[in-house]
């Protein structure tokens, strides 16, 4: 076949198929033009889930009747006009593609009107062909009326689904446009009938009031708010306490100067922030927005704009992976909010960024279904509050049995000083129960010491490394090849972890020391269950993230087991140990510690005074 320009509809058309794969991706193109007028105001009318019409109002700046012809022409914008326009893209959209892409597919009729202008005008296009605007009456914006996608495409209308699947994925689009520009107003209605309405949200209330209405209360209930803010960078948004995992990545949003992207180096720093406290194979909750130079990432790596390329990958994602980590670390029990430096790319030397609780993180009720801890208030990190625990600490890990100090209070005079409470009782040698000023608490012991012991052996680690405790009599322990050469390959980290191993044989090792904080430990267990973690991670993985999984599958060795009866002042040493302990509102596996029961569902639960 002799080479030959293709025709404007069918250039169009294979457009169209990069930009319109359903309804949803109309509905994000004509959202994102309305956003970019400036509009406060969007309306959005569904019908048949979209195959039979998607109507977007809004009340931005309009177009001038002598540019609505070129408006759905290819390749005409008004965002970009120079290649230094398109390195700093600040619009959602920019390339002139989305409306005569749109109109190849469908029936679109687009009226529009300036504040300039006595009255609107229109153009109507069939198949892309357009016809000569003419005046409506209609008030300043823009409308952009699409009916029958794909009428002259059966080949991609019969691949649409129902209509209640097509509204779900343009519901979807809808919720990550509200979510991304809280200051506007939004509307979405689906035959006739209003689904969303969504007033302009400016006050923080207003805009968790919004986060509740699209993901629900029980998100906004189980997270908190942070914010971090240096010269070049701001992230802030929401996040979702650990315990408030998921089973698939449904409730993860980020935004990137207002542009919803799905990025793998984001992905991987939000994960990474979450690594020390997220059940295996679940995913973190959160809803963030990242502000930066718009010369500094370029947009335009993706046909659906998607995924973005950061001139600095590395700093951005050290950047969100230590705000996230950082305001994670507070997870614990009491402490009272307090402000703090931000945290500059590739500085891991400040102190934690702003955190605000939202408030009651769940009711008892909902505890009990989904194992959440309740209405404590997240402090902020403190190295000097952790080391007033150590001696508390140190007596608590190394004999439960010794007599420690009696607290200076009863369950009368001074629980509600104390966030965990006082101690009351131990549960079937398994929980401790106390009484704090909102009623009754109860604490998982196991799970909370192991997350104090892992935390304690983290600092010690950082700091020369865990003590060692030689054995009375070594122990020749069997092995296989690999692992004993682990022992001969990796001896120096063996050591700063509290051991002294020799390689005796092809497929045996000699246990001489082990970890002080682990001295009562089974020694065989753990030197097993350790060089499993290292032989299965290999040196794929960072370092830091590898000594971790080994540090916490020895806290888990060192922490005191069900069906240990503990004395009531060992229970109120293990409270106060928490309270002073970072992320002790989870266990090392994402397991809660803790939850609280309020007077209030207490007597509901007794059908008290009805």
């Amino acid at each position: 076949m002799p080479i030959k320009a293709l025709p404007d509809h069918l250039v169009n058309q294979i457009a169209a198929g990069e930009v319109v794969e359903r309804p949803a991706s109309v509905l994000k193109e004509l959202m994102e033009n309305a956003l970019d007028a400036g509009a406060n105001l969007v309306r959005v009318e569904i019908s048949d889930g979209g195959a039979r019409r998607i109507r977007v109002r809004d009340n931005g700046c309009g177009i001038p009747a002598q540019e609505l012809a070129i408006a759905v022409a290819r390749h005409a914008t008004s965002k970009i006009s120079t290649l230094e326009d398109l390195a700093q893209v600040r619009s959602l959209g920019f390339r002139g593609e989305a409306l005569p892409s749109i109109a190849s597919v469908s029936r679109l009729t687009l009226e529009s009107r300036t504040a300039a202008q006595e009255h609107g005008h229109q153009i109507v296009l069939e198949g892309g062909a357009a016809g000569e605007p003419k005046p409506v009456p209609l008030p300043m914006g823009t409308s952009v009326d699409v009916m029958d996608l794909f009428y002259n495409v059966p080949a991609r209308r019969k691949f649409l689904r129902t209509a209640k699947t097509e509204f779900k994925h343009l519901d979807q689009v809808f919720q990550r446009m509200a979510l991304s520009h809280f200051e506007v107003a939004f509307t979405l209605s689906h035959n006739g009938r209003t689904v969303r309405e969504l007033p302009a949200a400016t006050t923080r209330e207003q805009q968790e009031k919004r986060i509740a209405d699209i993901l629900g209360n029980e998100f906004l209930n189980n997270c908190f708010y942070i914010e971090n803010q240096t010269s070049a960078l701001q992230l802030h948004g929401w996040i979702a306490a650990p315990t408030f995992s998921r089973a698939q990545a449904d409730r993860q949003y980020f935004f990137l100067n207002g542009r919803m992207i799905r990025d793998k180096v984001i992905s991987h720093a939000v994960r990474l922030g979450y690594q020390d406290v997220l059940f295996h194979g679940r995913h973190p909750a959160y809803v963030l927005y990242l502000q930066m130079d718009p010369a500094r990432v370029d947009v335009n790596a993706h046909p659906a704009k998607l995924e973005v390329r950061f001139r600095d990958s590395r700093a951005i994602h050290d950047y969100v992976f230590r705000t996230i980590e950082r305001a994670l670390r507070q997870t614990r029990p009491g402490g009272d909010p307090g402000g703090g430096a931000g945290v500059e790319p590739g500085d891991g030397l400040q102190h934690a960024p702003p955190v605000e609780h939202h408030g009651q993180l769940a009711t008892a009720q909902s505890a009990a279904t989904t194992g959440m801890y309740t209405g404590q208030q997240l402090p902020f990190y403190s190295r000097e509050r952790v080391r007033d625990g150590e001696a508390v600490y140190r007596a608590l890990t190394r004999e439960l049995d010794q007599q420690l100090p009696p607290p200076a209070a009863s369950p009368n005079s001074r629980d509600g000083q104390q966030p965990l409470g006082v101690a009351l009782a131990q549960l079937h040698s398994i929980y401790v129960l106390a009484q704090n000023a909102s009623g009754l608490v109860i604490v998982d012991m196991h799970a909370a010491h192991e997350r104090i012991n892992y935390e304690r052996m983290k600092k010690e680690y950082a700091h020369g490394g865990l003590q060692s405790q030689a054995l009375l009599l070594p122990i020749t322990l069997a092995v296989s090849e690999a692992e004993a050469d682990l022992v001969e390959q990796r001896g120096a980290e063996f050591q700063l972890l509290g051991f002294e191993l020799d390689r005796s044989g092809p497929e045996s090792v000699v246990i001489r020391a082990i970890p002080l904080i682990l001295d009562k430990a089974d020694a065989r267990e753990l030197v097993l269950d350790v060089l499993a973690d290292l032989a299965a991670d290999g040196d794929h993985r960072r370092i830091e993230h590898e000594i971790n999984e080994v540090l916490a599958t020895m806290a888990c060795h060192g922490s005191v087991r069900a069906n240990r009866r503990l004395t009531l002042d060992e229970m109120n040493a293990l409270l106060r140990t928490m309270e002073k302990t970072e992320r002790a509102d989870q266990c090392n596996h994402g397991r809660p510690t803790w939850i609280q029961m309020g007077i209030e569902d207490l007597d509901r639960l007794f059908l008290r005074g009805r």
